[in-house]
């Protein structure tokens, strides 16, 4: 692969930071052209989409790059507790049944939208999902289906237990990363029309509006001007939770993997509880949800999801930078079985959000929670009201947990579908 142009990260980290600034600077615009820019194009696809323009001329790459470990491993747990310092579990579970219902929906739409999209492919292309042995297509394809409900461990698993063909490994990233930020994009965009969606849903958004209500209340009753003392103290309780997260996961993960056979087999449905980026995400949240139970809940008057607000957001350029526009024309067959499958996955949500009357929230963080996992789901979640992370992390938890198990059961449906 071409060398880009940029390949020092500290460089790189200055391009992403301005792209983010130029986000943030035009999109306060309260008139002229950017001002109805912004009323069409949500700012966080914004924050997406320049990184991705920079890597698609090549001037910077996301396989030259370390700052999405670092965004994902140290600022990705620090910006989950500090989200979660102030979680009301109360309230979040007066939401009622419905969150439950749509992220189980979503993963029931992976599952079935994988083997439709080999089905409806092979009708006009059958060597698109053919192939033999290590080289078949559907056992490249199980990989994004472990990635789609659980994340990258399963993903990880997924490839370990089919044994797909490494050498071809990259074109299913690239299915993974378009089918997935192009539907991230299109519930983006969904988020500027929630009440016209909800209304065309006929959903009750009521418990979702008493949280955001209950929420943006008590931290205006807690709200001060921030010191330094009060940044130190939030830095200090972040990074040491970080630490503990990163500890206690890989120990957690190394023990279960080698004391329990059923982690450590590939194929068990407990698989996912030998990865490490899981516990780490588990034990981030785990230690939020239990500072929420403390003082330390009185440090969202000091602006502690805001921090996490801006690590969340710096993980999006990171992500962004992974997407090169410029490739998805190199094998357009399998780009369009991903965007087939990934619209099965919409379809189905649609129609139970309608039947339920769900509102869009349920469905877009439903839906998040499995195919972007913790890396998205509180950021979509977010951009409905900053006070709704909370639930698009505890969401994404429970991803990782039905994961394996899905995708096993995807990846043979999918055989079953490209031998027809």
């Amino acid at each position: 692969m071409e060398q880009p142009l940029i390949t020092n990260d500290t460089i790189v980290l200055g391009l992403l930071a301005l792209c983010l600034g130029f986000v943030f600077i035009t999109s306060g615009s309260k008139s002229g052209f950017w001002k109805r820019f912004y009323t069409w194009v949500p700012g966080i696809l914004l924050c997406y989409l320049l990184p991705s323009i920079l890597a698609s001329f090549n001037i910077i790459s996301a396989d030259n790059s370390r700052l999405y470990y670092m965004a994902s491993r140290y600022l990705l747990p620090a910006a989950l507790v500090l989200m979660t310092l102030s979680i009301d579990l109360k309230a979040v579970s007066n939401l009622g049944p419905k969150a439950l219902i749509m992220f189980l929906t979503g993963t029931a739409g992976i599952i079935i939208g994988g083997p439709l999209a080999i089905l409806v492919v092979a009708t006009f292309s059958p060597e698109t999902v053919g192939g033999v042995g290590f080289d078949a297509v559907w056992r490249g394809l199980a990989t994004i289906a472990g990635s789609w409900i659980g994340g990258g461990a399963n993903q990880a698993a997924m490839l370990e237990i089919f044994e797909f063909n490494q050498d071809r490994f990259g074109e299913m990233v690239l299915v993974d990363i378009i089918g997935a930020n192009v539907w991230m994009a299109i519930l983006l965009l969904g988020v500027g029309k929630t009440k016209r969606i909800d209304s065309w849903l006929k959903a009750d958004a009521s418990a979702i509006e008493t949280l955001k209500q209950k929420v943006s209340e008590y931290t205006a009753s807690i709200t001060r001007v921030p010191t330094l003392r009060d940044y130190m103290i939030l830095f200090s309780m972040a990074f040491f939770a970080v630490g503990i997260a990163h500890f206690f996961g890989g120990y957690v993960s190394s023990w279960l993997t080698e004391s329990v056979s059923s982690v450590s087999d590939p194929s068990s449905f407990f698989s996912f509880l030998g990865g490490e980026f899981f516990w780490m995400v588990v034990i981030a949240t785990i230690m939020g949800v239990a500072l929420s139970f403390t003082k330390a809940k009185n440090y969202e008057g000091a602006g502690a999801s805001k921090i996490g607000g801006v690590f969340i957001y710096i993980l999006v350029a990171t992500i962004g930078m992974q997407m090169d526009l410029s490739r998805i024309l190199e094998n357009p067959g399998l780009i369009l079985v991903g965007l087939i499958w990934i619209a099965f996955h919409a379809g189905l949500l649609i129609l139970v959000a309608k039947w339920i009357r769900a509102p869009f929230f349920f469905l877009a963080v439903g839906s998040q929670a499995n195919v972007g996992g913790a890396a998205s789901a509180p950021v979509v979640a977010a951009e409905f009201h900053p006070a709704l992370s909370s639930v698009g992390v505890l969401l994404a938890v429970l991803g990782y947990v039905v994961g394996t198990g899905g995708a096993l059961f995807c990846a043979y449906l999918m055989e079953i579908a490209a031998t027809l």
